[in-house]
C-alpha cells in the first residue's frame, strides 16, 4: 500500500506541475497581449513561487502554506501600489488552492483553520483593494474549492477512524466474551489435577510432588491465557469455536463459492492447543473466506493452510483471483473492516498478520500466533 500511495503522490505532483506550467503560460500570454511590455513578469514570478511551494508542500504543510499566503498577500499589495495587473492571478490562485486544500486535509484542526482563514483574508484583501470582478470571483472560487477539497477527505478519514475504533472495540469485546470459556478450560484442568493429587496423597504419596507441580503449571497456564485474552466477562451460554469446526466451515463455503482445500498439521492433536489460539485461527479462516466471497468472486480455488512450529502456529488463506486494482484497495481495508478486527485479535495474542496480493495472481492472509512453551502439546 505504501508503494501505491507513493505512486499516487508522484502522479499528483506531476499533474500539479503540468497544470501550474499551463496556467502560468496562459497568464503570461494574456497579460502580454492586453498590457504589453513586461507587465506579466511580477505576476508570473509570484505565481511560480506559490506553485513551487505547492510542489514541496509535503515537507512542511503548515509553513509552505504560510509562505504561499505571504507571497499572495504581497502580490495583492504590490499590484495595487505599483498599478500592475490585479492579483492574485491564476498562478497564485491555483498554487494557493493546492496549499490551502493540503493544509486543511492534513494538519491538526487549529493550524488547518488558521491556514483556511488566511486564505479567506487574501481573498477579502483582493476584493477590498478593488480588483477586477473576475479576479475576485476566481480567488473566492479557488479558496472555496480548496476548503471543500480538504474537508471532504478529512471528514471521510475521521469517519473511517471512528468506524475502525468501533471495529477494534467490538473485537476486544468478542475476545472478552471468550474469556469465560478460556478460563473455564484452564480452571477445569486445575480442578482435575487437584482431585488427582488428593487421591495420590492417600494411595501414592511419592507421586504427590509431581502432581502438585502439574497443578502449579496448569495455574500458570490459566493466568497466562487470561492475560492474553483480555478484559471483561461474557454470557457463558455461547460456544467457543475451535479447529474441529474448520471442516464444516470449509464445507459450507465450498457450497456457494470456489473450491477450498484445507491443510492441517499431520499427526497433530489440535484439541491440545490453547483455546484462544485455536479460536483465533478459526476466526481468521472465517473472515478470510468471507472476504474472498465478497471481493474475489472470480477466484476458482482457495487454500487454507495451518502449520505448527515449535513455538508458533501459522495460518494462511490464499486464493487465485486475478489481479484488479479496485478490488485490491477494497480487500486492503478501504472498503471493509474485516482486517482491522483480525489484526486486533492477532496482536492481542502477541502475533502478527500480513495481508496483500500474491506474486502473479491471488491474495493471501497470513497470521502467526505464538504458543507459550508451557502450553505446547
Amino acid at each position: 500500500m505504501r508503494v501505491l500511495e507513493w505512486r499516487a503522490g508522484v502522479a499528483a505532483d506531476v499533474a500539479i506541475g503540468a497544470v501550474s506550467a499551463a496556467v502560468l503560460a496562459f497568464y503570461c500570454y494574456r497579460i502580454g497581449a492586453s498590457w504589453g511590455g513586461a507587465y506579466w513578469v511580477p505576476g508570473c514570478a509570484a505565481g511560480a513561487a506559490v506553485c513551487a511551494l505547492a510542489l514541496v508542500r509535503r515537507r512542511d504543510r503548515l509553513w509552505t502554506a504560510v509562505a504561499g499566503l505571504g507571497v499572495a498577500a504581497a502580490a495583492v499589495v504590490a499590484a495595487r501600489v505599483a498599478h500592475l495587473p490585479a492579483e492574485p492571478g491564476p498562478g497564485v490562485t491555483f498554487g494557493l488552492s493546492v496549499l490551502v486544500g493540503s493544509a486543511v486535509r492534513a494538519l491538526a484542526p487549529r493550524p488547518a483553520c488558521a491556514v483556511a482563514g488566511g486564505g479567506l483574508v487574501v481573498v477579502a484583501a483582493a476584493l477590498a483593494v478593488g480588483s477586477q470582478p473576475a479576479v475576485g470571483t476566481m480567488s473566492a472560487a479557488g479558496w472555496a474549492g480548496a476548503v471543500v477539497a480538504g474537508l471532504w477527505p478529512r471528514l471521510l478519514a475521521g469517519r473511517r477512524r471512528a468506524v475502525e475504533e468501533r471495529v477494534r472495540r467490538g473485537e476486544r469485546m468478542e475476545l472478552a466474551r471468550e474469556l469465560h470459556d478460556v478460563v473455564a478450560h484452564h480452571v477445569t484442568c486445575v480442578v482435575l489435577q487437584a482431585q488427582t493429587a488428593r487421591l495420590l496423597a492417600h494411595k501414592q504419596p511419592e507421586r504427590l510432588e509431581t502432581s502438585l507441580a502439574d497443578i502449579e503449571a496448569a495455574g500458570s497456564d490459566a493466568l497466562a491465557a487470561t492475560r492474553r485474552v483480555v478484559g471483561l466477562l461474557r454470557d457463558p451460554a455461547r460456544g467457543l469455536p475451535s479447529l474441529d469446526g474448520l471442516d464444516e466451515l470449509v464445507r459450507r463455503f465450498g457450497g456457494h463459492g470456489p473450491a477450498v482445500r484445507l491443510r492441517l498439521p499431520e499427526g497433530e492433536d489440535t484439541s491440545l492447543w490453547p483455546p484462544e489460539v485455536a479460536t483465533t485461527v478459526y476466526r481468521i479462516v472465517q473472515e478470510s473466506l468471507t472476504n474472498v466471497s465478497r471481493h474475489a468472486p472470480q477466484a476458482r480455488s482457495v487454500t487454507v493452510t495451518v502449520t505448527r512450529a515449535r513455538s508458533s502456529v501459522t495460518v494462511e488463506v490464499a486464493d487465485d483471483a486475478p489481479p484488479a486494482p479496485a478490488r485490491r484497495l477494497r480487500r486492503a481495508g478501504h472498503g471493509g473492516y474485516g482486517l482491522v478486527g483480525m489484526r486486533e485479535r492477532v496482536e492481542a495474542l502477541g502475533g502478527t498478520l500480513r495481508a496483500g496480493p500474491r506474486p502473479g495472481t491471488g491474495w493471501s492472509v497470513v497470521a502467526t500466533l505464538p504458543v507459550p512453551a508451557r502450553e505446547q502439546p
